[in-house]
């Protein structure tokens, strides 16, 4: 199962564990259930601190294994072989029952202890999915910290039937006790604040008493982050306000044309930023939601929390987000048939029809890797011809399991009260009506930008992005934005990075200017003898 290479870095590993692990499996007679044995087996024989046993107990999934704590309650299972994405998980898995260090705030730890209740999580995944690793490390993180949690790591390819039983069309997929907890990307803290009843009003009270910042950064995506980065380092005092520190770049699997770094994944990259910003004295304040801008010679920002925070300067990087074809069917069959991410939910559609909308470079990337799993593709495209690359279109093109539709307009998602059974669309051509039998549809067609709440505030395009000029000022003084969600045209990670940093250095350009010179120069001056 594991090659010498992934052998020589998991015993290296495994040197950090400092207390006993006992790994247990519970195996049948299938072939996952014996590459489940030889994989563990190998873990087994890299630490003399892991002990490998057999218990096929009856009410456990099979084939599955649990990492635990001798002598305690802790412990994580897997069901299913967590090896693609999931191997960190696995890895981070033995180290935290083995007793390494949980490297998360000590409030967020203290918050974990403190919960009261029983909780059994079951969460649904694919291997191939970029999404899940950080819901499945931050479950397992918290049933370390606290027993009474109970997590189980399900992979949706190994287990169809439960899948099919559950109506599972979308993965990260989240069950608690029993009932749907939730879906799609998920850290601790979002988790937490869905079982902590009172976190969100303990944290809106915390962030009233903020003092006033020299710049606020709404939204923590590659433009958020180097706003942040720029701000900080001219020593003013800097806060970031995120709804996820990432943003988009989270649903991004490969990053391959950001410059210096051939190639990345897009939950790495944003861990990179993250930790960026963190080596300077910034305030990141995670899973909170901007509701409301109130302009001033000192702004306010608003939450969803209720919580105002106070700045001399505002950046606004809300990004963008995948956008909606709005007809019939979408909404209610959302993650019951419609997905957005062919990445992470493509392998539960294995051997099924599926439809993409969007003959663009993301329709047309989305089409070619579901080719290869589906057991057929029908693309449908609004427009005359499609808009990809040519290369891409030549290599959709040699897919025999491919259809191409163009000039069709999509008008309803059809489905059978519980998943997608088939979609509806016209021929631009000839008006005629047409229906394709499915399983499923991707919808790829592009973004849409996080201005709702900033409607009336300031100006905004006929598209919705934030009109700015090219230092990156928006119609409100003091007020600036970056990223996807401007008017900037091209939305690429690198330009977001650029517009990033142009505007917190017109923010701190403005905060010289605005009257407040001494008082930015002297503060600036004492971070930096600090």
């Amino acid at each position: 199962m594991l090659d010498a290479n992934l052998k020589t870095q998991l015993k290296a590993y495994l040197e950090k564990v400092v207390q006993p692990i006992e790994i247990v499996a519970s195996l049948d007679d299938s072939a996952k259930a014996r590459e489940m044995q030889e994989l563990l087996g190998e873990i087994g024989a890299l630490s003399d601190k892991i002990t490998v046993v057999e218990d096929n107990a009856a009410n456990v999934r099979k084939p599955s294994f649990s990492i635990n704590r001798p002598g305690s309650d802790i412990g994580v299972r897997f069901a299913g072989i967590p090896m693609g994405h999931e191997f960190t998980s696995l890895v981070l898995a033995l180290l935290q029952v083995g007793g390494h260090t949980i490297k998360l705030d000590e409030a967020v730890i203290e918050q974990i202890r403190n919960l009261d209740g029983d909780y059994e999580f079951e969460t649904f995944i694919s291997l191939s999915c970029h999404n899940c690793p950080e819901v499945v490390q931050a479950l397992n993180a918290m049933s370390v910290i606290n027993p009474r949690i109970k997590v189980t790591t399900i992979d949706g390819g190994v287990f169809q039937k439960e899948v099919e039983e559950r109506q599972i069309m979308a993965v990260p997929m989240m069950f608690l006790n029993g009932q749907h907890f939730g879906q799609g990307r998920t850290n601790v803290e979002e988790i937490l604040s869905k079982l902590d009843t009172n976190a969100s009003v303990r944290a809106a009270a915390e962030l009233n008493k903020k003092d006033v910042f020299d710049v606020l950064i709404v939204g923590g995506g590659p433009a958020g982050a180097a706003s942040a980065i720029y701000a900080a380092r001219k020593g003013i005092r800097t806060g970031v306000l995120a709804e996820r520190f990432g943003g988009q770049v989270l649903d991004t699997l490969a990053i391959e044309n950001f410059v210096s770094v051939t190639e990345t994944e897009g939950p790495k990259f944003a861990v990179a930023l993250e930790q960026h910003v963190k080596a300077y004295e910034v305030d990141i304040m995670n899973t909170q939601r901007a509701a409301k801008l109130v302009p001033g010679k000192v702004s306010e920002v608003h939450t969803e929390s209720g919580a105002v925070l106070k700045a001399k300067t505002v950046i606004l990087s809300t990004g963008a987000r995948w956008r909606e074809i709005n007809v019939p069917g979408e909404k209610e069959y959302r993650n019951h048939g419609v997905a957005y991410c062919p990445h992470c939910d493509g392998p539960l559609f294995k051997g099924k029809r599926v439809a993409v909308i969007g003959g663009g470079n993301s329709g047309v990337e989305a089409a070619i890797d579901l080719a290869g799993i589906v057991s057929h593709v029908t693309l449908i495209e609004f427009g005359a011809e499609l808009r990809a690359d040519a290369v891409l279109q030549r290599k959709l093109r040699s897919l025999k399991n491919v259809d191409i539709v163009v000039s069709a307009q999509t008008t309803e998602i059809h489905g059978d009260g519980k998943k997608v059974n088939a979609l509806s669309y016209t021929d631009r051509a000839s008006g005629e009506a047409k229906r394709v039998e499915l399983e499923g549809v991707f919808v790829q067609i592009g973004l849409v930008p996080n201005t709702e709440w900033l409607k009336g505030t300031v100006a905004l395009s006929r598209h919705g992005e934030i009109e700015v000029d090219a230092r990156g000022q928006t119609s409100v003084p003091g007020v600036f934005a970056a990223g996807d969600v401007t008017t900037v045209p091209y939305k690429q990670i690198v330009i977001a990075v650029g517009e990033g940093a142009k505007a917190a250095l017109s923010a701190f350009d403005h905060l010289i200017r605005s009257g407040d010179e001494e008082e930015v120069v002297a503060d600036a001056k004492q971070a930096v003898a600090v």
